[in-house]
């Protein structure tokens, strides 16, 4: 059963269009993707999936139905503005909000403990929150997120504050989660954990949709006519090349518009030439993002 279903939502403030027709979906055992410059109506969408504030027109469906208690009970949510109680110790905390979710003090401890250990935290549980730098705070933040084994999980830029370490561990886990059949949304500005961890994609601004589908068919939708070409020795004019871009030991060859990559490795084999390297040019997500987005983002 799909996870989340989005069908045609609209949302206005003081006469701005927020959300415009937006209609997608995230499945158990996936990552979605969700990316935009500032303003696009990421966060908009995030509340109206959450019921914190209602739609002007369209339905969103959690599992099959309109989003109630049972739903909310089945989330996971980390928000981008941090609030945890700074007098509480991590512990405590954790324990807390464990059981607002329903879950009894032993199972809570015992799961909280696992999650303090795998994340390098276990000796600070006692560390007041007011004590703890941010990045400590983000990961019990997350713990407290997941302590309760939801089927839905909303992240919202759950790498800031955290150093490359901590980021590393919390990137396993969340992939972890999707491997164990969790419905994932992702919602961050760093391009490079979209690509290392999203199935699918789907981009925002000015409050629709501009680009949603598979990743790996994404990047490929937008790749550039050119090879990045790795060989040993000089690499001569070449018939249907019409630029030489080198970088870091490795060089671009931007082809005509009537030239295909395998007439250009048919070309450097006829030369005698040893290649280390072939691969047609695919951007990078972050290519792709500012080519559409227009640059206005973070």
């Amino acid at each position: 059963m799909t996870a989340v279903a989005v069908h045609h939502l609209y949302k206005s403030y003081a006469g701005k269009t927020a959300v415009k027709d937006l209609t997608f979906s995230v499945d158990p055992g996936e990552i979605l993707g969700l990316i935009g410059p500032n303003g696009a109506g990421k966060s908009s969408t995030i509340k109206i999936i959450l019921d914190f504030m209602k739609p002007d027109s369209g339905e969103v469906k959690i599992f099959g139905h309109p989003m109630n208690e049972a739903c909310k009970n089945q989330i996971g949510y980390l928000p981008e503005e941090r609030g945890l109680y700074k007098k509480l110790t991590a512990i405590d905390l954790i324990l807390y909000l464990a059981s607002l979710k329903g879950m009894d003090k032993v199972t809570a401890e015992k799961k909280a403990n696992v999650l303090l250990q795998r994340t390098g935290m276990l000796e600070s549980k006692k560390m007041k929150n007011k004590e703890m730098s941010k990045g400590m705070g983000q990961i019990i933040q997350f713990i407290v997120t997941i302590i309760h084994d939801p089927k839905l999980i909303i992240l919202d830029e759950p790498f800031s504050g955290l150093d490359p370490v901590n980021t590393e561990i919390i990137r396993n886990i969340i992939g972890n989660l999707r491997d164990e059949g969790k419905a994932i949304i992702l919602s961050t500005h760093q391009m490079n954990k979209v690509e290392e961890l999203c199935d699918r994609v789907l981009m925002i601004n000015q409050g629709q949709a501009v680009l949603y589908g598979d990743l790996k068919e994404t990047r490929a939708r937008f790749s550039k006519n050119s090879v990045q070409v790795n060989v040993e020795g000089e690499i001569g004019d070449l018939p249907g090349v019409i630029d030489k871009k080198f970088n870091k030991g490795s060089v671009e060859l931007v082809l005509a518009p009537d030239t295909t990559p395998q007439i250009i490795l048919d070309q450097l084999r006829d030369h005698g030439i040893a290649i280390n390297r072939f691969e047609i040019t695919t951007p990078s997500l972050n290519e792709i993002f500012l080519n559409i987005a227009g640059g206005n983002h973070e």
